[in-house]
Parts: structure tokens; C-alpha cells; sequence
């Protein structure tokens, strides 16, 4: 399963190309099948509201790596290809962060510059909010219900390397930056009524797989750690902020997803799984946390997809 909306679910094949199905809930009526194109590979996330679905596929091997973009209408199946619609600057990069119908992703503009955008699926409306000038880039867009946050990488493949955290309000203004705790390390994050969640890992790190968290509850409240959490987990979604954290105990691998919001004393525990039980990467749809958890332990080996109300 890739996500469920209220109306819809989304699962993808697990052929080469990554075959990604719609189906109508109550029914299981299929409205679209997206097979991506010879050489493509579907991605995720499907960014889907109550009338449209937008469906990426990326070539990344061969000379020409290429990203596509497709907008469905899930009333009659039509497609639109994405490279098509003036105003609507062009995918440059896989990453996509969603959020109720609004989408952010990277852009490389006229001036080579590396740009973030956000825009809204039904009306393809886009606004570009920050630039960094090449060979700098943007990436890590996490969208949530009042901002998008972000990071910009300067000197790429450098010893001046620069990895920094930048949040922006939806509603307009500039992007100002996150304090980091460790200078040009921060990695992801996501922000929420004014507080933010952030991890940090330096690109040479050897264990780039979990990394070092803190929050912030107002733009200038001092950093509180939030321990080991598991890199590139980190969104928003409904009323809360969510992440991963691992732990092995006895030998065994533990996996929970742990959420906080401004006000809260502490982090909650919202899933913790068995024994031997990975989880995949949380993603939001209609307030609601979704993730896959693997069950990989002695005995039957199966898979289940889990929502978890975030209001």
C-alpha cells in the first residue's frame, strides 16, 4: 500500500516498473492503473485529494535521467503530463513532501538556481519559496498543515559542505533559518504552529541511518534532544509532529513511532512494535499517520498497513 485517502487507496505492484493502482474504497472500483514508462520507475509518495492524484516516475540510469509528473483526474482517469502546464515550474528532483493537496518539490530555474516550490494539486497555482545558486541544491520538503520546511546544501562534494534547515509559512514571507545544534549537519525536519523538530548527521558519519533530534517549541525557545531517532522519518501531520526511533535489545530490533506537539511536556508513544518488526517511513494523509510494518520475526512472516489517527 502506498497511501489511502478517504475515498481512495493506492497500492503499488511489485513488477520492475512499480505498476501504481486507484481504487475506490467503497467498491474497490478501479479508476486508474499507472504503468510508468520503458526505462521509468514508479516513486512515492502519490500526493491525492478527494478529485486528483499526481503520480511521479524517474529514469535514473543511462546518459538522459529524467523525472515525470502526471495528474490524474479521478473522475474520468485523464491525465495530465506536468511538463505541460505553463506556470507549473518542472519536477528536478524525486523528493516530494504532501500535504492535504499541497505539494513541494525542487526546480531548477532559468539562472541554474536550485528553487523549493509549493503547489496545490487541484489548481496546479505555484509559488516559489527560496533559491539556492548552483551547484547548491534544495531538498528534504516536508510539508504540514501551516508551513514547509526544507534544506539548502551549499559547496556540494567540498570540505566547506553545508547542510542547513529553512522553514517557510504557507501563507507567505520569507524562509528564515533553524538554529542547528551542530553547524551544517541538520538533515530533516518539519515544523508546526511556529515549533520544530529537526535531526542532525554529518554526511561522512558512519551510521547516517539514525541521527540526532531535537525540538524547538517557538523560533527563538532554546533546543531540547530528543535522542537517536531514525534518519529522514520526520513529518507532520494533523495536530502533531511524528518520527521513528530503533532500539536493540537482547539482539532484537525494536521500531516505534513517537509524536509531539507545542504544549506537550514530552513525546508520546503512538506505536511500538514487536520484536524483529521493521516499519516503514511514516507518511500523512487526511490526518492520519500511515505506515507498513514488516513482521520479520520467527513464524509467519507477513506485512500490515496501519493508520493512526494524528488530531
Amino acid at each position: 500500500m502506498v497511501t489511502q485517502q478517504r475515498k481512495y487507496l493506492v497500492t503499488r505492484a511489485s513488477d520492475e516498473a512499480g505498476t501504481t493502482t486507484i481504487t475506490e474504497r467503497a467498491g474497490g472500483r478501479t479508476v486508474v492503473r499507472h504503468l510508468p514508462p520503458a526505462g521509468f520507475v514508479a516513486q512515492s509518495p502519490v500526493v491525492i485529494d478527494d478529485r486528483w492524484a499526481l503520480v511521479e516516475d524517474i529514469r535514473s540510469d543511462g546518459p538522459n535521467p529524467e523525472i515525470r509528473a502526471y495528474r490524474y483526474d479521478l473522475g474520468t482517469g485523464r491525465r495530465t503530463d506536468l511538463a505541460s502546464q505553463q506556470g507549473l515550474p518542472r519536477i528536478s528532483e524525486p523528493e516530494i513532501g504532501a500535504y492535504n493537496g499541497l505539494f513541494a518539490y525542487s526546480s531548477t530555474d532559468s539562472r541554474r538556481r536550485s528553487c523549493l516550490v509549493v503547489a496545490a494539486l487541484d489548481t496546479l497555482k505555484a509559488s516559489t519559496v527560496s533559491c539556492v545558486a548552483d551547484p547548491g541544491y534544495v531538498a528534504d520538503p516536508v510539508v504540514s498543515a501551516d508551513s514547509v520546511t526544507f534544506s539548502e546544501i551549499t559547496a556540494p562534494q567540498t570540505a566547506q559542505r553545508c547542510k542547513r534547515l529553512l522553514t517557510a509559512s504557507l501563507s507567505g514571507g520569507p524562509a528564515r533559518e533553524i538554529p542547528a545544534s551542530r553547524k551544517c549537519l541538520q538533515w530533516s525536519g518539519a515544523s508546526l504552529r511556529g515549533a520544530t523538530v529537526w535531526s542532525e548527521v554529518g554526511a561522512a558519519d558512519p551510521d547516517q541511518y539514525q541521527s540526532s533530534a531535537y525540538l524547538r517549541e517557538s523560533p527563538d525557545a532554546a533546543a531540547r534532544s530528543l535522542g537517536r531517532v531514525v534518519t529522514d522519518t520526520i513529518i507532520a501531520c494533523g495536530n502533531w509532529i511524528h518520527w521513528e526511533v530503533r532500539a536493540v535489545k537482547n539482539g532484537a530490533e525494536t521500531y516505534q513511532l513517537h509524536r509531539w506537539q507545542p504544549g506537550q511536556p514530552r513525546p508520546q508513544i503512538v506505536y511500538a512494535g514487536p520484536p524483529d518488526t521493521a516499519i516503514t517511513a511514516p507518511a500523512c494523509q487526511d490526518d492520519q499517520v500511515i505506515i507498513e510494518a514488516a513482521h520479520l520475526g520467527a513464524g509467519t512472516k507477513y506485512t500490515e498497513a496501519l493508520a493512526l489517527p494524528a488530531t
